[in-house]
């Protein structure tokens, strides 16, 4: 069994997965529109480009998300984290550097007493992220 993050976006789940995509790497699997659906034509015009489902995978990993439903208000991220397990310090650095863009940092990346590096960060997109590198075996 796998768990799989799923993200909702206010109209921007396509820039998102975009710089996902760019920042952690992966294959973007899926981009549906609500204006591609078969209830597409009922969908209001302005809501028609924004996306249904995204997905982004990593061997049997996934993450996924949506544009907030056209009849449902926005709601922001939280009491929830996306954590992210880099195999290397350098990869933790370079993943921290590139989700941090444009975000505001929680927790700078830093050495702890249970990993190599561990950082926060809530991304420009307003989603909150922990890298955790754990030590060496």
């Amino acid at each position: 069994m796998n768990i799989n993050p799923y993200l909702t976006f206010d109209g921007d789940c396509e820039a998102a997965f975009g710089f996902y995509a760019q920042c952690l790497g992966g294959t973007l699997q899926a981009l549906l529109r609500f204006g591609e659906t078969p209830a597409g034509a009922e969908v209001p015009a302005d809501c028609r480009d924004k996306v249904m489902h995204a997905c982004l995978m990593w061997g049997d990993q996934a993450l996924m998300g949506s544009d907030c439903h056209p009849t449902q208000p926005y709601e922001p991220i939280r009491g929830c984290w996306v954590t992210l397990h880099p195999d290397s310090v350098a990869e933790a650095e370079r993943i921290f550097a590139a989700l941090g863009e444009g975000g505001s940092v929680q927790m700078p990346l830093q050495q702890t007493f249970w990993a190599e590096r561990f950082g926060m960060l809530v991304d420009r997109f307003g989603v909150p992220w922990m890298i955790n590198c754990a030590p060496a075996s």
